[in-house]
């Protein structure tokens, strides 16, 4: 059985909030999670004064202002919050992990010796970004939201001529609108991520609900990434896409189901249909009562169950065989 990795994305929904980051750990420890996520950023490097907030961030945050610095700046997390995050994760038995969206903030999570990098969907186009998650030798999952496979072919490329290994790459088919509507998932573009690269697939999802990312792992998804949160009514960009608890915990719970009964592939009966076999097939039965010597014939032998007795796939072999003894009806021949 393969096991999907599953990584819980609080993002900023803690909102700048080290107590309510917490929480959201001890959430994802509880739903069975892999990893945490986080976000590590300084607001000034990663975007302009003049930058503004996606339509969906201006609709889920209340305030006044339309500039996605003024917005970011409030839910930075601090070197000291990163550690005291760490600390938290190892006390609940879950992986921490972060994605960074700077030059600087990378080199501060690979001195943290996170499991591997996430490169998130607005910078599969960040060249020196892609070559420098590139050069740690370190695990990569890239989130391919917006793109085209040129796009993805091309950061893939940077990421492997910076030294890394392609058995290294996870490719996560995504779309980028939260939340994103049903008709625009297309889940099936996974399998031409796949076919087109030759690398294991998975799924970062952002529609309201659990049944893409199940469905996702039905289709081979590895990877899986969900945001999550306290609450959908929280004021943030991303609470109102994200899962609450006990929605996590049922999606978790979901994912590992479905890993169960995908199977080995062989089609043949299991352990624990088999005693059913003869309960619920039939048997050539005797329709009437039957002297030995008699010819077997569709005027004195019927199928019934159970299947105990003589397949009725030997039918046309019984019908015109004499009988070697006595039948009363509904004996099976």
């Amino acid at each position: 059985m393969n096991k999907t990795l599953i990584i819980a994305e609080a993002g900023v929904n803690h909102n700048g909030d080290i107590n309510l980051a917490k929480k959201l750990i001890d959430v994802a420890s509880n739903a069975g999670v892999d990893y945490v996520k986080f976000q590590t950023f300084n607001s000034k490097k990663l975007v302009s004064k003049n930058a503004e907030k996606a339509k969906y961030q201006k609709e889920n945050t209340k305030t006044n202002s339309s500039s996605q610095l003024e917005m970011l700046q409030k839910l930075e997390l601090t070197k000291e919050m990163h550690l005291e995050l760490i600390r938290h994760c190892k006390e609940q038995n879950i992986k921490f992990l972060s994605t960074g969206f700077d030059l600087d903030s990378l080199d501060f999570l690979d001195k943290l010796n996170i499991d591997l990098f996430k490169i998130p969907s607005g910078e599969i186009t960040n060249l020196p970004y892609l070559r420098k998650i590139g050069s740690f030798g370190k695990p990569i999952i890239i989130s391919t939201g917006m793109a085209d496979l040129k796009e993805i072919e091309d950061a893939i490329n940077v990421i492997l001529n910076a030294g890394a290994l392609k058995s290294s790459i996870t490719v996560l088919h995504c779309n980028t609108e939260y939340p994103t509507p049903m008709q625009d998932v297309n889940l099936n573009a996974m399998h031409t991520i796949k076919q087109s690269f030759d690398v294991p697939i998975g799924y970062s999802d952002h529609t309201l609900g659990i049944e893409i990312p199940i469905a996702a792992v039905a289709l081979g998804a590895t990877v899986i990434e969900k945001h999550f949160t306290l609450d959908k009514n929280m004021e943030g960009p991303d609470h109102k896409a994200s899962l609450e608890p006990h929605e996590l915990k049922d999606m978790v719970t979901s994912i590992r189901n479905i890993e169960k009964a995908m199977g080995h592939g062989i089609k043949e009966p299991s352990n624990s249909e088999i005693k059913n076999k003869p309960i619920a097939r039939k048997s050539i039965i005797a329709k009437t009562t039957i002297k030995k010597g008699e010819i077997f014939s569709e005027k004195n032998i019927t199928i019934k169950r159970p299947g105990t007795g003589i397949s009725p796939m030997l039918w046309d072999k019984v019908i015109g065989q004499k009988s070697s003894k006595d039948y009363l009806e509904d004996d099976i021949i």
